[in-house]
């Protein structure tokens, strides 16, 4: 049985079908039933039972049994009776459907070699059914934002626009309508559905539906009151309503966010465009991670992957996924380590004014840090109490920035350095995408790294000299 949404034309329909038929050698060889399904389309067989029934078609009245003296047909003369015929010939019918099924299948799977679909990497071809009770109706979602409002506009992204609803239950919610000539299409949008139907965790954003409706694609969340983070650290008002314990706070919920998204879910998720204004606040300042649309879905043993199309923000994304497209769990940990240095510093990882020089975040802090003229970095709002907790954390934002990827730690072990203070630190290596000076960017890849090893060393032994001031700053922390 195949079926189509009455809202698909016939190519869409058939595309969409030659979709999850292609799964079947990939996920149910042999099996004596299968069901697969997509937001707009389903296949299904079963071998040993009848799923449907015949519309429209009344079964046929019981025959009267016939007097086996009187109405029996004479034997044949090769000894067969009539019910050894009727066998072969349900056998022969059985048999022929199955080989037209066969055909049928064939020949779209040969139609998709001929007509591939255009793949984005990063897509999750996986059926839908898990979310098929979290989609909400069109028209339901239009009365909730008031036909989307500008007045209902949380915020505009790449991918469309952001409005508040409520429904007919008092309950508000966030939508993101993607925009039609966005590039996020049908494959990111079952992406992010899929992905977020299955994770569950307080420090990500949680899904609460989606609809499908012609071109429209919407996804609704649970409503974030606070907005999303880039909107209080880069801001010079609102920043001074975070001190210290919150923004700690907020660093330990993205870090917890990260490691389930790593290690433990079901699933390993590697997120791609990590960043402030995807982190999100609750009521009382919590964090969430959102927008999941580029993020790339990777098997339990598999550590790293590469690809042709690099999608992010500059700023955020590591030199070997810029690059050379490649990305792992460690991609991420540079991500984090950014956001790191933003929230404490207060500055976007940009150029910015310092001084009488142009300077690049990260570059600003580690010649701060090398130096050991860390109070430099610190968001003013905060300078009130310089405590070695800040500065470790500015020392584990170095550690996940550092270029060569085998340095950076996991998420697990910066979880673990942000938790524990007895837990020492290595001392961090020159980051990717040195500024050496005002107008001089070193944008080299991991390759040339042997290359400044000296110059590294050089730095190390600052680094070694500001440990020791470091370590003099004293606090008590329990155990």
């Amino acid at each position: 049985m195949t079926q189509c949404t009455p809202d698909l034309t016939d190519q869409q329909c058939s595309d969409c079908l030659v979709t999850v038929i292609g799964r079947l050698g990939q996920c149910c060889a042999g099996k004596m039933g299968v069901r697969i399904m997509a937001p707009s389309c389903q296949f299904r067989y079963e071998t040993n039972d009848r799923f449907f029934d015949l519309v429209g078609e009344p079964l046929p009245p019981s025959p009267t049994p016939l007097s086996p003296a009187a109405d029996a047909p004479p034997p044949s003369p090769g000894g067969k009776s009539s019910s050894t015929k009727t066998v072969i010939i349900a056998v022969a019918t059985s048999a022929s459907a199955v080989l037209v099924i066969g055909v049928v299948i064939l020949l779209i799977m040969k139609r998709k070699r001929k007509q591939p679909r255009q793949r984005v990497e990063g897509e999750v071809e996986d059926e839908i059914s898990t979310a098929e009770s979290l989609q909400f109706d069109f028209g339901t979602i239009r009365a909730a934002t008031d036909n989307f409002s500008d007045s209902k506009k949380l915020g505009q992204g790449g991918f469309g626009a952001v409005y508040l609803g409520q429904l007919s239950n008092g309950q508000e919610i966030a939508v993101k309508r993607l925009s039609q000539n966005s590039g996020q299409g049908e494959v990111e949008f079952k992406n992010e559905v899929m992905l977020l139907a299955r994770l569950q965790h307080r420090n990500l954003v949680r899904l609460l539906g989606f609809c499908l409706e012609g071109v429209e694609r919407l996804l609704i969340y649970e409503f974030v009151p606070n907005s999303s983070l880039d909107q209080f650290i880069f801001d010079p008002l609102k920043r001074a309503n975070l001190g210290w314990d919150r923004r700690h706070k907020i660093i330990m919920g993205v870090a917890q966010g990260m490691l389930y998204l790593h290690e433990d879910s079901r699933l390993r998720i590697i997120h791609r465009d990590l960043k402030a204004s995807n982190i999100l606040l609750d009521s009382n300042m919590n964090p969430k991670i959102s927008d999941f649309g580029m993020a790339r879905l990777f098997e339990s043993d598999q550590t790293q992957a590469k690809t042709n199309q690099v999608v992010g923000t500059y700023g955020y994304m590591a030199p070997e996924y810029v690059m050379h497209g490649n990305f792992s769990v460690k991609s991420d940990v540079f991500s984090f380590g950014v956001l790191i240095l933003e929230i404490v510093s207060g500055q976007r990882n940009n150029l910015f004014q310092a001084g009488d020089n142009t300077e690049v975040l990260i570059s600003y802090v580690w010649k701060n840090w090398r130096e050991g003229t860390i109070s430099n970095i610190i968001d003013p709002c905060i300078t009130y109490n310089l405590s070695t907790e800040i500065v470790r954390c500015v020392h584990i934002g170095l550690l996940c920035v550092q270029e060569n990827v085998a340095n950076r730690p996991t998420m697990a072990s910066i979880l673990l350095m942000l938790n524990s203070h007895s837990v020492t630190l290595q001392v961090p290596s020159q980051p990717a995408f040195f500024l050496h000076s005002g107008n001089e960017s070193d944008m080299s890849s991991t390759q040339d790294y042997s290359s400044r090893v000296p110059e590294v060393d050089k730095s190390r032994n600052k680094s070694n000299q500001f440990l020791k001031k470091e370590a003099s700053m004293t606090e008590p922390y329990p155990r």
